[in-house]
């Protein structure tokens, strides 16, 4: 992958956050705030500006790309969805180097070692900024199983796209069983049992990211 690469990511997902914002917010509005739709896309959008049409060098290293997405969720998104996405996405893009000299990418291409590093450290970032662990209901339930399948699939000697699609896979499957859990983290755990039978809403959109990161490594 390359910076175009990573901006087509950000504005996919953009889309299919803003494609998908009724039913977030139907998630949400069950278990938290029901601003989370609204909020994600509002900041994808921000993100989506930040990198298109010039807003960068046009030699920009991929870690800025996300560097550079990381911050306009931050200083866009409203609620929870800001610091945890805006953080992950910038850390995934230090963890991937500012220039060619930095991170274990070459400064223009990231192969498939280096975006498992990038993820890693993305999730690495959520569980430290939000204190979840896999079982609380929370967008580390659809991360950590992607994170954990693409590595997996690294070590069997799969190639980047098919790494993603693993990822995305997981994440999907990962989001679908936070329906029967009760939370333990956020909002939602004020609920207690009455939180059992809803998809997490940070779970779902988590899923929504890797899936655009798979549509996108997956194309030709």
């Amino acid at each position: 992958m390359n910076a175009a690469d990573m901006t087509s990511w950000i504005r996919h997902a953009a889309e299919l956050v803003t494609a998908d914002v009724d039913r977030l917010t139907r998630l949400d509005s069950a278990i938290g705030d029901g601003d989370h739709g609204h909020n994600l896309d509002r900041g994808f959008r921000a993100a989506t500006e930040a990198v298109s049409g010039g807003a960068l060098p046009a030699d920009a290293p991929p870690g800025k790309v996300l560097v550079a997405a990381g911050l306009a969720i931050l200083s866009k998104t409203g609620g929870a969805s800001g610091p945890l996405y805006g953080t992950a996405l910038r850390r995934a893009g230090k963890a991937l180097g500012d220039s060619a000299s930095d991170g274990p990418s070459d400064g223009t291409e990231v192969d498939a070692a280096a975006l498992g590093t990038a993820l890693r450290a993305a999730l690495d970032s959520v569980q430290n900024l939000g204190k979840a662990a896999e079982g609380d209901k929370t967008m580390v339930d659809a991360l950590a199983p992607a994170v954990a399948a693409y590595e997996t699939a690294l070590a069997d000697g799969s190639g980047l796209a098919a790494c993603v699609r693993a990822a995305a896979d997981a994440a999907a499957a990962g989001a679908e069983a936070t329906v029967p859990m009760q939370a333990r983290k956020g909002r939602a755990s004020y609920l207690g049992s009455r939180s059992v039978g809803h998809m997490d809403p940070g779970a779902a959109s988590t899923a929504l990211i890797l899936r655009a990161l798979a549509d996108v490594t997956g194309e030709g």
